[in-house]
């Protein structure tokens, strides 16, 4: 009974855990019910180069949605925004966790997204990202988080905590 206790207790610790994100700014979507980008619970989050970072949102779908994609895009100097091509990645139906696509309105969604950080990025770089979930049908925002982010160079993993877990 004790270790059930224990497991729903850690369980919980980890499902709890956030990442502090903002209203987009570009996009109108409003905040999920909870974002998490893989080791990170301060700003700005450390991505490191030739690594996917990981983003989980937990978001309530706001009407009846047959299709998503997902949306990412850097702004550098608060001003300069650059999109930043997701590939299959940006197919958000293929990676609900919970549940498939088409979902219910005020279902509670959740979702893994992966985002490859390619060596392009200068390690060192700072900036804010922007990621939107869009009903694809609609052309509507479902869901909108901004957070800053940090390019550091390739870590091995096992090498320790980077404050963004290699996927």
């Amino acid at each position: 009974m004790l270790r059930f206790v224990l497991l729903l207790c850690v369980v919980a610790l980890v499902n709890g855990q956030s990442t502090p994100v903002k209203q987009c700014i570009a996009n109108s979507g409003p905040l999920p019910i909870n974002a998490y980008i893989e080791g990170c619970t301060q700003t700005p989050c450390n991505l490191p180069q030739l690594q996917d970072a990981v983003i989980n949102i937990t978001f309530k779908a706001p009407e009846n949605i047959n299709r998503m994609r997902t949306l990412a895009t850097a702004y550098f100097s608060g001003i300069l925004a650059i999109p930043y091509n997701l590939h299959e990645n940006a197919e958000t139906c293929n990676f609900l966790t919970n549940t498939n696509c088409p979902v219910k309105k005020d279902d509670t969604i959740q979702y893994a997204l992966k985002i490859y950080i390619q060596p392009i990025f200068p390690v060192g770089i700072e900036t804010t990202l922007e990621v939107e979930i869009n009903d694809f049908d609609r052309n509507s925002s479902v869901v909108c988080v901004r957070v800053p982010v940090r390019i550091v160079g390739p870590v091995n993993s096992g090498d320790g905590d980077n404050n963004v877990n290699i996927a």
